[in-house]
């Protein structure tokens, strides 16, 4: 179990993540979006944009966003799609 403040620092690496990742969702005209983060390691993003109705989104979800933030951050465990 993560204190708070090393939560806190963990959502910081993940909001720095998601903002390299972003630009390659940009100019696929779709975005993401940090919502939250458990205890428990899981991120919750929300896919936007034409990322947001696009076929491939749990493949861009799991293949680009989870594994990239995955890599870089131990504490990541899984990365899920929040739907408005």
């Amino acid at each position: 179990m993560m204190t708070l403040e090393e939560k806190i620092n963990v959502i910081e690496q993940v909001k720095n993540g998601l903002s390299q990742i972003r630009p390659y969702l940009q100019a696929d005209g779709g975005d993401v979006e940090f919502v939250e983060m458990t205890d428990e390691g899981v991120v919750y993003v929300k896919l936007k944009g034409h990322c947001g109705s696009c076929p491939h989104a749990l493949m861009t979800l799991k293949q680009g966003i989870e594994s990239a933030l995955r890599e870089a951050i131990p504490q990541v465990k899984s990365v899920e799609r929040v739907i408005e």
